[in-house]
């Protein structure tokens, strides 16, 4: 081996992309399965690799982060740029569905009844869980924030019981967002309404229980003394995310619950 004169990280061979794609395969092709032979033992097996590679192979980027000073201020840098760019594809990814669904609402067809909400539809009252899903994620955004002020002051004790309240306030989000889907007068399958109500709010739903997640291996870490005041980029891709699911949410509030109804 010879001496390493540069900043950056020569990764390592990893199985943990090839066992991340084959969880991914067995995920989709299981969830095929499942809806049309109604058997759940692919989509269980893949969801089992899934979880142990997200174990082993975040164990590893924890090790090589942390312990091992792999993590110079050169591939943070990096990292930041991947985080950034992988933020402006969600909002892309996001940017689809409301044209969608401005597309269907500013102009509505004749099959729709020529109005918005399409005729026939009962839509949710903005006011009721809408607005309190509002709140809660508007508080979540500010606990995150206390959460990362606290990591970068050296407050151990409140970066803790900041992050672990935005970790509850997310799950009650996803809680109340369940029954709300539960209550629901329509389903994704009336008309152009019904499709772009619960493929957009289930989207962001889904964004919601993986910033959780995000959260959570924060909250861990940080209890495990990983984080200091100069080296935390893993909480703050978290924070990143968290701030942008939060805006995402806005936007959907504004235009499919107040404004679309």
């Amino acid at each position: 081996m010879t001496h390493q004169a540069h900043a950056y990280h020569m990764v390592d061979p990893s199985p943990w992309p090839l066992t991340g794609a084959i969880s991914a395969l067995l995920l989709t092709s299981g969830l095929a399965v499942w809806f049309h032979f109604n058997s759940t033992n692919l989509i269980v097996l893949g969801m089992a690799i899934l979880l142990l590679t997200m174990y082993q192979w975040w164990r590893d980027i924890i090790r090589e982060g942390t312990y091992q000073g792999h993590h110079t201020p050169s591939v943070q840098k990096g990292l930041r740029y991947g985080m950034i760019l992988f933020i402006t594809s969600e909002v892309f990814f996001f940017i689809g569905f409301f044209w969608a669904f401005y597309h269907s609402s500013l102009a509505p067809t004749p099959e729709l009844g020529g109005c918005w909400p399409p005729s026939g539809i009962h839509p949710l009252n903005p006011f009721e869980v809408p607005l309190l899903n509002t709140a809660v994620l508007l508080a979540s955004g500010v606990t995150v924030t206390w959460a990362h002020h606290s990591i970068m002051e050296g407050n151990r004790k409140e970066a803790s019981q900041a992050l672990l309240l935005t970790v509850v306030l997310g799950l009650y989000f996803t809680a109340l967002q369940a029954m709300e889907y539960y209550e629901a007068p329509f389903t994704i399958s009336d008309s152009v309404y019904g499709t772009t109500f619960f493929v957009a709010t289930g989207f962001h739903g889904l964004h919601v229980i993986i910033g959780s997640t995000f959260l959570i291996v924060c909250l861990i870490r940080q209890t495990m003394f990983h984080f200091t005041t100069k080296h935390h980029f893993g909480f703050e891709a978290a924070a990143w995310y968290w701030h942008f699911v939060d805006v995402v949410w806005l936007f959907l509030y504004i235009s499919i619950y107040w404004w679309g109804s």
